[in-house]
């Protein structure tokens, strides 16, 4: 009999201890299930509030493209604005300029106009005193050339009749003349120079041959033609080698 009611009093506790057991379980399985929905709850309101975030960031960088599209649009408008307004200045100031020019041309051919009328000639009498001055300034130009020419052969003739005739047969040359060696014939001492009667050469005229300001040589000419002469080194008066591009000048020179 003792041995039936400690065994029913065993399980009397057994089953009570099953059932504290049950209730702190459940308890913590309440708690974990609270704490687990505010978790979720938590998760979800942050996903939403990142998923907020992004359409809001999205959005702002669309704005902040179109904002950058838009002013380079109107950089883009500005430039050519500045650049049809500067297109615009200069062509207002080249229609200045022309206007002022066109103007001073109009104030010029009015008062060669009252000039003209003032002198009561005819336009057919202008025409044949403006053919008559052109012919006569021709005709000037051709006596000048032919004034040349006769001073040139007047010269060589001089020179030659100085060299048989006059006391003095030396042969005297422009003081300004001034010439440069084409070509050197070492073997025959004889040269080419880039001056001939058009620069006043003549004939048996002496040249002297010059480098960096040092006397190279003498020479005498033999042949002039129109522009350029050839002339032989002079013996005794060879201080150097000659070369092409040396200068030449008046060995005698006329006062």
């Amino acid at each position: 009999m003792l041995i039936r009611i400690s065994l029913i009093l065993a399980i009397i506790a057994a089953l009570a201890a099953g059932v504290l057991n049950i209730l702190q379980v459940k308890d913590k399985i309440t708690t974990l299930t609270t704490d687990r929905n505010t978790q979720r709850d938590g998760r979800i309101a942050a996903e939403g509030e990142r998923d907020k975030t992004k359409k809001e960031l999205a959005k702002t960088q669309d704005t902040l493209k179109q904002t950058t599209q838009d002013l380079a649009d109107s950089r883009s408008e500005r430039d050519k604005a500045v650049a049809t307004a500067t297109a615009q200045e200069k062509r207002a100031n080249d229609l200045s300029d022309k206007l002022a020019k066109t103007t001073q041309e109009r104030d010029d051919a009015q008062t060669q106009l009252a000039a003209y009328k003032a002198t009561g000639i005819t336009p057919d009498q202008v025409g044949k005193l403006s053919r008559s001055l052109k012919e006569s300034q021709e005709a000037v130009e051709i006596v000048n050339e032919e004034k040349l020419v006769l001073q040139r052969a007047l010269t060589r003739l001089q020179a030659r009749l100085a060299k048989y005739e006059g006391p003095d047969p030396t042969i005297r040359l422009r003081a300004d003349l001034r010439g440069k060696i084409l070509v050197v014939d070492p073997k025959w001492d004889f040269v080419v120079l880039n001056i001939g009667q058009d620069q006043g050469v003549l004939e048996n005229g002496e040249l002297l041959v010059s480098r960096e300001g040092k006397l190279v040589a003498k020479v005498v000419v033999r042949s002039v033609e129109k522009n350029r002469c050839i002339a032989n080194v002079v013996p005794g008066w060879k201080l150097g080698e000659v070369i092409e591009g040396d200068e030449v000048s008046p060995a005698h020179p006329a006062s």
